[in-house]
């Protein structure tokens, strides 16, 4: 038998980080899970752990990195734990850094006491550090970004067949929960800010775009950040399709005019699809995003 691809490391390493600067606090919260590969297979194959850092040193160093280093972004964090490890084991070749941000707003009062914060409910940052002592992948993104137009969508002309029951419409709702990721072409990037800008330019593509199909929608979202966010070589979008259907109102002697839904939760249609500036080779892995 061989041994084939193997990793290992510490999962959903929950690290929040408060950085007290007088009586204003601010706060990362992060959740990071730490995969490393190399020479491992005589533990493998023999148990030996000569090779072995042990997962919950991995788990100390997130937990110290964190106090030492501070978490200035989720990317900036993710790439000196994955150096870390790198450089300082040499059976340990490859790290992977994912990390997933969760933001909070702070909530202002009267004083100069500003330490008290509301989380909040939108989409959850993420980001995935790849290093093999060698060569950066740094890939950034969101997920459950929930988008809804009331109008300016419609889905006609499409193939039927005997199954088919869908009626065709000239108006409908087009929601979705955005799952996207990025991947930039170097390891130098002001984080924060590009992650700002690709955000703005996916909800504005959103709002902008007359909606024949999702699909359409979908293209003129990833291609809106590669037009804008030139350090960005490609995007991939996960977008499921949130359907609302119009409620029959007939028996009770209304007419609903477009003005009434049923927001069905599943099954639902789920669209993806990969983006890519001119001459980039694709690298997103499609399970990167996809929700089935």
């Amino acid at each position: 038998m061989i041994l084939g691809q193997n990793q290992y490391g510490k999962a959903e390493n929950r690290v929040v980080r408060i950085t007290r600067d007088g009586t204003t606090h601010h706060i990362k919260d992060l959740n990071v899970s730490v995969a490393l590969s190399g020479d491992m297979e005589d533990v493998h194959l023999s148990g030996s752990n000569a090779a072995v850092l042990t997962t919950d040193t991995t788990k100390n160093t997130v937990f110290a990195f964190a106090k030492e280093h501070g978490i200035a972004s989720a990317e900036a964090f993710g790439m000196a734990l994955a150096r870390h490890f790198v450089a300082g084991q040499p059976s340990i070749r490859t790290a992977r850094i994912r990390l997933e941000e969760y933001a909070w707003a702070r909530i202002e009062t009267p004083g100069p006491r500003r330490h008290s914060f509301v989380r909040e409910n939108q989409e959850t940052r993420t980001a995935q550090v790849t290093f093999d002592g060698t060569d950066w992948e740094i890939v950034s993104g969101l997920k459950d970004l929930v988008v809804l137009n009331s109008t300016d969508s419609e889905f006609t002309g499409y193939l039927k067949d005997r199954y088919t029951t869908l009626p065709e419409t000239r108006d409908r709702i087009l929601a979705t929960r955005v799952q996207a990721c990025w991947r930039h072409a170097s390891a130098d990037a002001d984080w924060d800010p590009v992650h700002r800008q690709a955000r703005e330019h996916l909800l504005g593509a959103f709002a902008d775009t007359y909606s024949l199909s999702l699909q359409q929608t979908l293209y003129r979202m990833g291609t809106r950040v590669l037009e804008n966010c030139p350090g960005i070589e490609e995007i991939r979008l996960s977008l499921p399709n949130q359907h609302h259907f119009l409620v029959d109102l007939e028996p009770f002697g209304l007419t609903n005019d477009n003005e009434v839904y049923h927001a069905a939760d599943r099954p639902y249609g789920l669209i993806e699809a990969t983006i890519l500036r001119e001459g980039a080779e694709p690298r997103i892995p499609a399970d990167m995003t996809t929700l089935a």
